[in-house]
């Protein structure tokens, strides 16, 4: 299949159709050269605090609680662009409240029959915790989501930096794992890029990371945002020996394309120079989360 990693820029938008207007280009963009999975960033959700006045702009709660009113709109929009070019979607992650003391950051996967399920981000960065609030529901672990591409997983940025997750996850079919990012340093994109190779290498399995990227000084959230796009895989037969596949041009706003052979994934594991996903356990008993299996 075709992959298409967004580095998707930040904007400041007036009005509702003009994230309407950017989205669908860029979705369409994607859908003509090919791609039938594509990958949108962490928190690309917050260039739609723009639309609310300055106070709620700079303000980190005001805004989250402005953006409640929109989420259903953001979500369906996401759907109906799947649905009208037969493509799955990783919608930029939202933060989503799901009551007065809990705000998650969720990520949506939209089908190309307008279905759609999502994947919480479950281990928030210093950033979150102390300063923005955002929290891991204590109800919403980690899935794989089983669909007509294949078995993919999400691991919201941070989230790819803890090799448990990503590991339970593979024990569940994975094969391809969708690392949406938001990174305001080049240190914390190349956290996030070295997690993701590591997490392609001990699992045997693809990585694609897809960063937002730009500056928005109006926001509280999103100000500066730095990275490249990028899909791994591990150094070892049938893939590239540095394990990097494509990888795009830092803080460009454009999409990053890659022909993935999911079958490769099952391929190295059983002919591999190394068995890093077979040999996994010899490191002795190590307990790994619970994973739903969502069906999509």
């Amino acid at each position: 299949m075709k992959l298409a990693v967004a580095q998707y820029p930040v904007s400041e938008p007036s009005r509702w159709d003009e994230v309407e207007t950017q989205l669908g280009r860029w979705v369409a963009e994607a859908a003509q050269a090919g791609a039938q999975l594509l990958l949108f960033p962490e928190y690309a959700s917050m260039s739609l605090a723009a639309l609310f006045d300055a106070a709620t702009r700079a303000d980190l709660t005001r805004q989250v609680a402005a953006m409640q009113a929109l989420r259903d709109d953001y979500l369906d929009l996401h759907r109906r662009l799947a649905q009208q070019h037969g493509v799955y979607l990783l919608a930029g992650s939202f933060p989503w409240q799901l009551s007065l003391d809990c705000v998650v950051n969720r990520a949506w996967l939209c089908a190309p029959d307008g279905r759609a399920a999502f994947q919480d981000k479950q281990i928030m960065t210093r950033f979150e915790r102390e300063v923005w609030d955002i929290s891991a529901a204590p109800d919403s672990g980690l899935k794989v989501f089983r669909t007509a591409l294949g078995v993919l997983a999400v691991d919201i940025c941070y989230d790819s930096e803890f090799p448990l997750l990503a590991r339970a996850q593979c024990e569940a079919g994975a094969e391809l794992i969708l690392v949406p990012s938001c990174t305001d340093t080049a240190a914390g994109y190349w956290r996030v890029r070295v997690g993701s190779q590591a997490r392609a290498l001990e699992n045997q399995c693809y990585v694609a990371q897809a960063p937002l990227v730009g500056e928005a000084p109006w926001s509280a959230a999103i100000d500066v945002n730095v990275g490249r796009a990028g899909v791994f895989g591990p150094p070892d037969r049938g893939f590239p020996d540095s394990g990097v596949i494509v990888e795009g041009q830092w803080n460009a706003a454009a999409w990053v394309y890659a022909d993935v052979e999911l079958g490769a994934v099952m391929k190295v594991r059983n002919e591999g120079q190394v068995f890093n996903h077979r040999h996994w356990a010899e490191q002795g008993d190590i307990s790994l989360p619970a994973v739903e299996v969502v069906d999509l």
